[in-house]
């Protein structure tokens, strides 16, 4: 696909001025809905709604209940009078007003009955990190930050401590300072479903001894309880849905192979040598001992970590294992091969998966119609940059694993999918990866498609859908308009994005970074809405809006 590159980029320079006029085309749409009068009422906005905004499904009672919003929280000086709209409280109160009039649906929509695999889910990769990959802090911070966001999978790294007699959560053979297993355990049953009740993925990095797995076994069943799925058999044959999994935690880690350790050392796997930096960089072993327990969650008078350790009946760490997880053996071809007996997740990193789709694209669009692919960031990636997650959302791949802490273009356009179906966490896969034609053929993201729609303003998706347009720069006052229209035809609407950055020019030649938000075309409502823009962390800024006239023909 090429660099994902920004879709739509506005540019404008300040000057002190008053504030200017409303723009206009919203200026003529309230005229045309006010009958040229000073005041628009209930029935007029319901015309607007239907006609501009192509709400069809809207009622009087929804028009009255948006006039009766903005006069409230607005204009108290007209409460006692007639419900009629200004055109400052249209045009300021109610189209600039992202949560009346927002760009996208807000509510859960899409068919939430499938097994998992039909879904993406929201993945985060090294889940504690609240920095860099080498020797930022762990903590349950960035946990319960991302989800809060919506994010469905969390991983965690598990370790033995120095004594070999407890649970560390760190990335191993750094400096990376640790947090305690059950500080993220208790953060996670807390802050999981803030965001909507679909289920939340624990995926175990495991490092662990037999013992220490028995002892992060019936931590994590004494701390989520009822909450915790426990697979009825050893391996399952189809994944449940979102829906019949909902407000349940799942686990999801490779089965232990108890006959490979010797002596008490461990062996690791290709993505445990994958997340070191370079083969003969030195070993970093952190010692707890010398630690004085620096990490905050870690400095709680808590001794209920110890407390599961000295109990009997341990429950059987395998049992837990609801998704299993592997890594390629042998042929990477041979790890895509369908088993008609069990699914799995496949975790591969982000260099293997772009050789399995330059070589294999059949195969792993057809593996993840039944089973789960985990994409993670190359080791390399040590200040937690980001990879392109397009390509694998092509291929069908469902946890496109991201550094939730770092930021940048691609983790915006992470962002902005997981908008879509009401921000749940898991938004539905296309049609067109989830089957096979007659003669057993899957879809190619690299063939070529017709046109199946145009939309005007801009786009990022699949490679032919990729496009940039650029703004003139606005010399304007505080509020800018450009009055601008872009064409772009879509091959594969349902895989694309939309993304939009500012830029403002406070000073001769220096182009500053104004905002940013991506968004997921199929979810865009047509007509005239609010755009809220966002930092470059993700945060959503405050009062600063775009108004963006969306349509689709």
């Amino acid at each position: 696909m090429g660099s994902c590159r920004y879709c739509l980029c506005f540019a404008r320079k300040f000057r002190r001025s008053e504030a200017a006029p409303p723009p206009p085309d919203v200026k003529e749409a309230f005229e045309a809905y006010s009958d040229g009068g000073n005041h628009m009422g209930p029935e007029g906005l319901l015309c607007f709604l239907a006609e501009a905004q192509g709400e069809a499904g809207a009622t009087i009672a929804d028009a009255k209940l948006i006039v009766d919003r903005v006069r409230q929280f607005h204009c108290l000086h007209h409460f006692l009078g007639r419900p009629l709209l200004t055109l400052d409280d249209f045009c300021r109160h109610y189209l600039f007003s992202d949560e009346l009039n927002p760009p996208i649906r807000t509510q859960v929509h899409q068919d939430m009955t499938a097994p998992l695999p039909h879904y993406y889910i929201y993945t985060g990769h090294n889940s504690y990190l609240t920095g860099n990959q080498l020797n930022s802090k762990c903590s349950d911070d960035p946990i319960i930050k991302a989800l809060q966001r919506g994010v469905k999978v969390i991983e965690l790294d598990l370790w033995p401590n120095s004594a070999k007699d407890n649970v560390k959560v760190f990335h191993g053979r750094t400096l990376t300072k640790p947090v305690k297993l059950i500080k993220c355990l208790r953060s996670i049953k807390e802050y999981a479903f803030c965001a909507s009740d679909y289920p939340v993925v624990i995926t175990l990095e495991d490092h662990l001894t037999p013992d220490l797995r028995a002892k992060v076994a019936k931590m994590i069943s004494q701390t989520f309880g009822d909450m915790l799925y426990r697979p009825q058999t050893e391996t399952l044959e189809v994944f449940p849905s979102p829906d019949a999994l909902k407000r349940m935690i799942i686990i999801s880690t490779k089965l232990p192979k108890e006959n490979n350790s010797r002596k008490g050392k461990q062996t690791f796997d290709e993505e445990t040598l994958a997340k070191q930096f370079t083969e003969q960089k030195p070993e970093f072993e952190y010692d707890d001992k010398n630690d004085h327990e620096q990490n905050d969650c870690d400095q709680e008078k808590d001794t209920d970590g110890d407390e599961f350790f000295h109990q009997n009946s341990a429950p059987q760490y395998s049992r837990l294992i609801t998704i299993h997880a592997q890594k390629p053996n042998g042929r990477l071809r041979d790890s895509l091969k369908m088993d008609h007996d069990k699914v799995r997740r496949l975790s591969l990193s982000e260099q293997e998966f772009g050789k399995a789709a330059a070589f294999y694209r059949a195969d792993v669009v057809r593996f993840t119609q039944k089973n789960l692919i985990r994409i993670y960031p190359k080791g390399t990636r040590i200040n937690s940059s980001n990879y392109k997650p397009l390509p694998g959302w092509r291929y069908g791949a469902q946890m496109v694993a991201f550094n939730m802490q770092g930021y940048g273009r691609s983790l915006w356009l992470m962002h902005g999918l997981f908008r879509a179906n009401g921000g749940c966490g898991y938004v539905k896969k296309p049609d067109f990866l989830l089957k096979a034609s007659p003669n057993d053929q899957v879809f190619d993201p690299k063939a070529s498609l017709p046109v199946k729609k145009t939309l005007k303003v801009g786009i990022a998706g699949v490679p032919a859908d990729t496009k940039m347009k650029r703004t003139r720069t606005i010399h304007e006052d505080w509020t800018p308009v450009w009055n601008e229209e872009f064409d772009f035809p879509l091959t594969v609407p349902e895989l694309a994005l939309l993304r939009i950055e500012v830029h403002k020019y406070n000073m001769p030649k220096k182009d500053d970074f104004g905002g940013q938000t991506c968004l997921p075309v199929l979810e865009l409502r047509p007509g005239i809405r609010a755009v809220p823009l966002y930092d470059r962390k993700g945060v959503k800024l405050k009062f600063v809006k775009l108004l963006v006239r969306f349509e689709f023909v």
